[in-house]
């Protein structure tokens, strides 16, 4: 019995069936980007987002032209919504992940409370939305991230739910998943009467009734989390890299919670990979804070390619960068540096130096980035990493690909989906109903698109050493946000 997948990410929305063979069937998508209504603002309307993965949902349903059986939903994480209980009715604009209004919150949180929480995550942006609509805390409002938003639209406000892989990223929970904390919760002002209930990631919570049919929703995830699913990443050491817009590595370690919920000495930090049965399984996660948006920046700003797939074309009309070495620090470095105050670097550059030196530059830059999320998760998981599988816009680009084999020095398997987000939502809802037997059963599912092995000499791209003289160069630029440490 297929499945129907609503996936929701930071720019749109995708609705597909998804078969036992793991094929997608009625694609849908729409594109629907957050509004920037000041600089560092991150907002959107939760009534449109979920009125459009409805919408979708029904096309994808009427182009497969039957039932199935269940619903899955994998969505951007911690960007957080607030609404009437009574009413269904959103009291504020839904604050999407990437909102840095509560910055300041953070720092005094962390001065006056010792609590490590960073602006991304949901913490604060409740207090902050209670701060503006509900200052007594007497009205009766739900929190959720946007996966609880549309289980409560889907099964019209029936239940009020997350699962731990979308809760372990608000700041709010328990560093063992077990339950949200209260001690966060009682230093922001966050009545814990607002807060869904958790679920397991895997499993049926109850009727989509405003579906055609009401198929049972029977998995919730974070789209990180998803796309390790959706990769196959189920077993100790499988790991993943997401290149989109920026970049985030996963690796699966397997159960056993861990001591604290904080960042890792090397920078990367532990999320609950997936929750089944009442037990949540974890992995570590690494950070890069900008990757596809440095090759929109040649697009779109410097004007010097036409598309992203351009780039491969310009990259590969020469044969190395002839000493240039570009750092992708455009919003700051993360994973395994955290300076929030490095820029952009571009080194090496000659009276010689052509476009198609600066593009390559670009790409080879980005690569380095992944083998630093590689190297961190190795160092803190204490587990070599044998295969790199990767998805994302950016795994579609071989130049790209073949640097990242390159300065890796390890093979990379291409997924076969460049949105392995969608894929993993289906396998978790495939494993609630039947479709696939256990864990065990995704990972002999894995057919990548195409396997890149490392090139025998090491590649053109610059070696790791001079990559790292170069971060050095590109940090600490703006010493002020260099100095904030979430």
């Amino acid at each position: 019995m297929s499945v129907l997948v609503i996936d929701i990410g930071t720019t749109g929305v995708r609705a597909a069936v998804m078969h036992g063979d793991g094929s997608l069937d009625g694609v849908r998508y729409r594109r629907l980007p957050p509004s920037t209504p000041f600089p560092g603002l991150v907002e959107f309307d939760p009534v449109e987002l979920s009125t459009a993965a409805i919408a979708l949902a029904e096309e994808a349903l009427a182009a497969h032209g039957g039932g199935v059986g269940g619903v899955g939903i994998t969505t951007q994480r911690a960007s957080t919504v607030v609404w009437d209980r009574a009413t269904g009715e959103p009291v504020a604009p839904g604050l999407g992940w990437q909102d840095l209004r509560t910055v300041v919150a953070c720092i005094t949180a962390k001065a006056e409370h010792g609590l490590a929480l960073a602006p991304n995550q949901s913490a604060t942006k409740v207090a902050a939305i209670l701060d503006q609509v509900d200052p007594d805390r007497s009205r009766d409002l739900c929190f959720g991230t946007v996966d609880t938003w549309l289980a409560w639209q889907l099964t019209g406000g029936a239940v009020h739910v997350t699962d731990r892989s979308n809760a372990a990223v608000t700041g709010m929970l328990l560093p063992d998943a077990s339950d949200w904390n209260d001690r966060v919760l009682t230093a922001l002002g966050i009545p814990r009467r607002m807060l869904p209930s958790l679920v397991d990631t895997s499993g049926a919570i109850a009727p989509a009734s405003v579906l055609t049919g009401a198929p049972v929703l029977c998995a919730l995830v974070g789209d990180q989390q998803g796309s390790l699913v959706g990769q196959s990443c189920v077993r100790p050491g499988d790991t993943k890299i997401t290149f989109g817009t920026g970049g985030m590595l996963d690796t699966f370690v397997g159960p056993g919670s861990p001591a604290s919920a904080a960042r890792s000495e090397h920078g990367t930090f532990p999320i609950v990979a997936w929750g089944r049965d009442g037990e949540a399984v974890w992995g570590v996660e690494g950070i890069m804070l900008s990757a596809g948006t440095n090759v929109e920046w040649l697009q779109h700003d410097l004007g010097i390619i036409d598309s992203p797939a351009d780039s491969d074309t310009v990259a590969r009309s020469c044969d190395s960068t002839d000493g240039v070495v570009y750092v992708p620090a455009l919003l700051g470095l993360g994973t395994p540096y955290w300076d929030y105050g490095a820029r952009g670097t571009m080194l090496g550059l000659t009276r010689g130096t052509e476009r198609p030196h600066v593009v390559r530059a670009v790409l080879e830059g980005i690569a380095h980035r992944g083998a630093d999320l590689v190297e961190a998760a190795e160092a803190d998981t204490g587990r070599r990493i044998e295969v790199l599988r990767v998805d994302g816009g950016m795994s579609r680009n071989p130049t790209f690909v073949q640097a990242l084999a390159d300065v890796t020095a390890r093979p990379v398997e291409i997924a076969p989906v460049a949105d392995a987000t969608t894929m993993g939502a289906g396998y978790l809802a495939g494993l609630a109903t039947g479709e696939w037997s256990s864990f065990d059963d995704i990972a002999a599912c894995w057919r990548p698109a195409a396997r890149i092995e490392p090139a025998p000499d090491g590649g053109t791209a610059p070696s790791r050493d001079r990559w790292r003289e170069a971060v050095t160069r590109a940090g600490s630029w703006i010493p002020d946000l260099s100095a904030l440490d979430f």
